[in-house]
């Protein structure tokens, strides 16, 4: 990967998950946009180039998080996306896999947590490298 730092769009309706993932990524070096409801999400991805998307499946909006990744690649398509969730049933993981999203169940192993965003960065990364971009 280069050594560019990657922004990534943080989806979540209880203010201190979004904190902590928010805190977490700036340690990383990860250059962070935060978003506390659908609407936010959607005006951050109006304006915001991103490389990743991590957003809670349940939001407290009418949108969940397969909504807003929706949105997300009507506007950036191939956007990378992570759906984190409490409350996975087999149709959302089902649905997940199809879209191409992967899943973090919470509460989140931090460890997971960043091999997934660096495993998902670095494939992002490796495919625009082989597409010329």
């Amino acid at each position: 990967m280069t050594s560019r730092k990657y922004r990534i769009l943080v989806v979540d309706d209880e203010p201190s998950v979004l904190t902590t993932y928010r805190m977490i990524l700036e340690q990383k070096g990860y250059d962070v946009v935060a978003a506390a409801s659908s609407g936010a999400a959607r005006k951050a991805l109006e304006s915001a180039k991103l490389d990743l998307l991590l957003c809670d499946l349940s939001l407290e909006e009418k949108d969940s998080g397969f909504e807003i990744i929706d949105y997300a690649r009507s506007r950036q398509p191939g956007l990378p996306s992570l759906l984190l969730t409490g409350y996975a049933s087999r149709d959302v993981s089902e649905r997940a896999q199809r879209s191409g999203i992967s899943v973090l169940f919470k509460p989140i192993d931090i460890q997971e947590f960043l091999g997934t965003i660096t495993t998902k960065l670095r494939n992002a990364h490796e495919q625009a490298q082989a597409s010329g971009q």
